[in-house]
C-alpha cells in the first residue's frame, strides 16, 4: 500500500459545513454589498467594470441569490468577508474533528492542502479566523477552480505536479462523489465522505490514520 505523503481536501461538506457558507457568507455578503462599494470606490471600480447591467448592485446580489460563480462576484465576496474576518464579525466553520485531523497529519510530518471552489483567498479566511483558533500554520498550499475544475481529471494532475508528489501519494477527502472519481481517475488516492452518515467511504476525518 502507498504511505501518504499529503492530503488534499475540499471545504465545504468536508472541513466545514455547507450550510456556513449559504446561511452565514452569502448573507453577510448581500448585506453589506452596497454600503462596502459606495465606501470603497476607486477600489471597486475595476470589479464593478466586470458587471453587466446598469443597476450592477442589484445584478451582484442577484448573483449571490443563485452562488453564480462569476470572478467580479467572488473577488468583492471576498474582500467583504475580510472586513468581517477582521472586526471578528465573522468567524470560519470547520467540524470539530477538522482541526485535530489536521494536527495528527501535521504532527506526522503529513502535508496538507485544500482544494475548493471558493478563492484562495477565501479559504486562507476560513482557516486562518477559524471557530477553532487560526489553522493556517499547519496548511502547506491551497487550490481553486484557477488550477482547474474539481470533477475533472487533469486538476489533479496539475495539483499533483505543483505539490511535487506522485499521484498515488496524495490523498483526496471530497463529500462530491464526481470529485472523488476524478481524482481516482488521476491516480490520486480518494475518499468520499457523508458527514449525514449516508453511503461514504468515512464519516469523519478522525477516521482518516496516516
Amino acid at each position: 500500500m502507498t504511505q501518504h505523503k499529503a492530503v488534499l481536501l475540499d471545504i465545504e461538506g468536508t472541513t466545514s459545513s455547507i450550510a456556513f457558507v449559504a446561511d452565514v457568507l452569502f448573507p453577510y455578503a448581500a448585506k453589506h454589498l452596497a454600503e462596502y462599494v459606495a465606501n470603497h470606490s476607486e477600489e471597486t471600480a475595476a470589479i464593478l467594470a466586470e458587471v453587466p447591467g446598469d443597476d450592477k448592485i442589484a445584478t451582484l446580489l442577484a448573483w449571490i441569490a443563485e452562488d453564480r460563480k462569476a470572478t467580479p462576484l467572488k473577488t468583492l465576496q471576498g474582500v467583504i468577508w475580510e472586513q468581517g474576518y477582521a472586526d471578528g464579525t465573522l468567524q470560519g466553520h470547520v467540524y470539530p474533528d477538522t482541526p485535530d485531523a489536521m494536527r495528527r497529519w501535521y504532527t506526522a510530518g503529513v502535508a496538507i492542502y485544500i482544494y475548493s471552489s471558493g478563492s484562495i483567498a477565501a479559504q486562507k479566511l476560513i482557516f486562518g479566523h477559524s471557530i477553532a483558533g487560526d489553522l493556517t500554520p499547519m496548511l502547506s498550499g491551497y487550490f481553486d477552480t484557477t488550477t482547474g475544475p474539481k470533477r475533472e481529471a487533469e486538476s489533479y494532475t496539475k495539483i499533483s505536479a505543483a505539490i511535487g508528489c506522485r499521484a498515488e501519494e496524495i490523498l483526496f477527502v471530497s463529500d462530491m462523489v464526481a470529485e472523488v472519481e476524478a481524482a481516482r481517475a488521476a491516480g490520486l488516492g480518494a475518499l468520499l465522505i457523508d458527514r449525514n452518515g449516508g453511503p461514504a467511504d468515512i464519516h469523519s476525518l478522525a477516521e482518516i490514520r496516516l
